[in-house]
């Protein structure tokens, strides 16, 4: 018996170490695998809040990188036109035989060059040749070069600057080039061009604290606060993108090879995490070019070119390491000490099993009975408060539905600021010419002619005033009444504030609108829907030939005034009409809307007690048409 009772406990010792190691084992693996798991969180949760700020920061720079560079060239963007004031000028493009003009142009150009503080100012002819230049007496003058390859000068129009970056052909001397159309009476007879040097501006990026670049539509880097940037690319260039360098002469024999740069992870269209491969020396920089970097980017306004700013992410990875471990060892020494509590108290839960079930039988009772009075004061409850939630609902959609109508019409001031920019600057342009000329002609005591130029300022005052009063009238804030409204005012003004992008876009407008038809409505609102649907036409139409834009507004047979614009774009996509007036859809590229005006539209005329319709012209286009009830009271 004691034998037997000796093998029996021998084979116990054998056994039960063998299960208690399975278990331990199984409860190490699950530590193990928590405590990864909790460091794998933490690290992305910490590198994505890092991200956040950075971007936060990354957005800030940008800001003023881009505000500091289109200062910069807009100063210059009114200079192209000030040369076509000159009759000088005007008289030796139009007669080129005109040998005593060459000598007083070109000081002029160089006077002129030498007060504005730029690079170089020029005149080319109709065929592109350089006739009078601000640097005609140095070696490397512009004179009689033939220029007709740039795309300045092959995309010149009238009222209209032309951007272009280049290396010059004959000095190789970089810049930005700011080119118009000069005209004699709306006859183009040359192009003025003046170029600038932004390197001072591109000095003063390499003292910020994360490197910055600016790229043409190719992906070449014309700006960069790194010198060794300047003229690579960020990807390989194809050989469509070389030959239209090439034809321009763009970069000269400049290698245009990529900078090593290398996606990591795309976060959206703007911004991606990227490697760079530069030594990880400073070389005097306060910045690295080496590493992870969150590359965040933002096109310019008017021309193809994109800002890149990068942010070192050394930091933020580092300080994502560190937190994933220290929470990795929390969670390890947690876990540890858990385990030991749970195997201290498994025996303690053994010894109250019996009374803890009794407990819980009666706790359950009084818990149903407790529950069935708190659900009864709960329901209570959520019914007071679900009433007042609607109440404040109904108010927070009332208050929403004025903000969209105001953020539509402040969206619709920023789409054609730069178009109301340019209408006041070719006056300002023009006053300053004029009194200065006025100035010259009383000090020669010429005083007919200096009053005849002073006559000829008040009516660009007189347009400048007007504009800015309709643009103030166009931001006020509603009132939200009705009342009768004149459709040929509410057209008046649309096109008033769009003239300059009608004007530019050569839009052939046709009207046939009822001039004593009166509606019920808000005059305000009626200008911002009529700017919508037209700014919405002319943005479908852009850069077409031949555009047209038909404006109709009639009295229907049942008591309703019928307003239709149309035009003939490139019509409407097959998945539009489901998402047509859906706040935030729309089919502009980025940075072009924000897809509120259709959806403020619409809510502004079932407001009138009207509708809103769009449909596909059969004949090419889009037609949009609104009806409004009829005033009953014109006067």
């Amino acid at each position: 018996m004691a034998r037997r009772g000796a093998l029996l406990s021998a084979r116990a010792f054998r056994t039960a170490p063998r299960s208690t190691l399975r278990r331990w084992l199984a409860v190490a693996l699950s530590l193990v695998l928590a405590t990864a798991a909790t460091a794998y969180v933490v690290y992305d949760q910490e590198l994505d809040g890092s991200i956040r700020k950075l971007r936060g920061s990354a957005d800030h720079r940008l800001d003023l990188y881009a505000a500091s560079l289109e200062r910069e060239i807009e100063k210059y963007a009114t200079f192209p036109y000030v040369m076509g004031l000159q009759s000088d000028v005007i008289a030796r493009l139009r007669d080129p035989s005109d040998a005593a003009l060459v000598p007083r142009v070109n000081v002029y150009l160089e006077t002129l060059n030498r007060r504005i503080g730029t690079s170089v100012v020029y005149v080319l002819d109709r065929r592109g040749r350089v006739v009078a230049s601000s640097n005609w007496n140095e070696p490397d003058s512009f004179v009689g070069l033939d220029l007709s390859y740039r795309p300045y000068f092959r995309n010149t129009a009238i009222d209209r600057v032309e951007r272009f970056y280049g290396i010059g052909t004959s000095g190789n001397k970089p810049g930005h080039y700011l080119a118009t159309a000069l005209h004699d009476n709306g006859v183009i007879v040359g192009t003025g061009v003046v170029k600038i040097d932004l390197e001072q501006l591109e000095r003063s990026w390499s003292s910020a604290e994360s490197p910055a670049i600016l790229t043409d539509e190719h992906g070449v880097i014309s700006l960069s606060s790194v010198p060794g940037w300047k003229y690579g690319t960020l990807q390989p260039l194809d050989a469509a993108a070389r030959q239209d360098i090439a034809e321009a002469q763009q970069y000269n024999d400049r290698t245009l090879a990529p900078i090593g740069m290398r996606v990591v992870r795309d976060l959206d269209h703007a911004a991606r995490i990227v490697s760079l491969p530069g030594r990880a020396g400073r070389d005097g920089r306060v910045f690295s070019i080496s590493g992870l970097f969150l590359a965040q980017a933002r096109m310019l306004t008017g021309v193809p070119w994109r800002l890149t700013v990068f942010s070192d992410l050394e930091e933020a990875v580092d300080l994502a390491r560190t937190r994933a471990v220290l929470a990795g060892l929390g969670v390890l020494l947690l876990g540890g000490a858990s385990v030991m509590l749970v195997q201290r108290q498994r025996h303690l839960r053994e010894i109250v099993a019996a009374r803890a079930a009794l407990q819980r039988a009666h706790d359950e009772l009084e818990h149903k009975i407790a529950d069935r009075t708190s659900e009864l004061t709960a329901a209570n409850a959520r019914l007071v408060g679900e009433v007042e939630e609607r109440r404040r609902a109904e108010r927070a959609l009332r208050d929403a539905q004025t903000a969209m109508v105001q953020a539509g019409k402040l969206a619709a001031i920023g789409q054609f600021s730069t178009g109301i920019v340019h209408e006041l600057n070719r006056p300002l342009a023009a006053i300053a010419a004029l009194s200065g000329n006025a100035v010259k002609f009383i000090e020669r005591g010429d005083v007919a002619t200096a009053s005849g130029n002073l006559e000829r300022i008040r009516p660009l005052v007189e347009r400048m005033a007007r504009l800015t009063g309709e643009l103030k009238g166009f931001a006020r804030k509603s009132s939200g009444g009705s009342g009768p409204v004149r459709v040929r005012k509410s057209f008046d003004n649309a096109l008033f504030l769009l003239h300059h992008r009608v004007a530019y876009g050569r839009v052939e407008v046709v009207e046939d609108i009822d001039p004593d038809l009166v509606v019920r409505c808000d005059q305000n609102r009626l200008d911002q829907v009529l700017v919508n649907l037209i700014g919405n036409a002319l943005d479908a139409m852009e850069g077409r030939e031949g555009s047209r834009l038909d404006l109709v507004a009639a009295a229907t047979p049942d008591g309703f005034a019928r307003l239709d614009v149309r035009d003939n774009g490139p019509g409407l996509s097959e998945d539009w009409p489901q998402h047509a007036f859906e706040p935030f859809y729309t089919t502009k590229a980025p940075g072009t809307g924000l897809g509120l005006g259709l959806a403020i539209s619409v809510g502004i005329v079932r407001d009138f007690g009207g509708e809103l319709t769009a449909a596909g012209r059969a004949s090419g286009g889009a037609a949009f048409g609104l009806t409004i009830p009829l005033a009953t009271d014109p006067a």
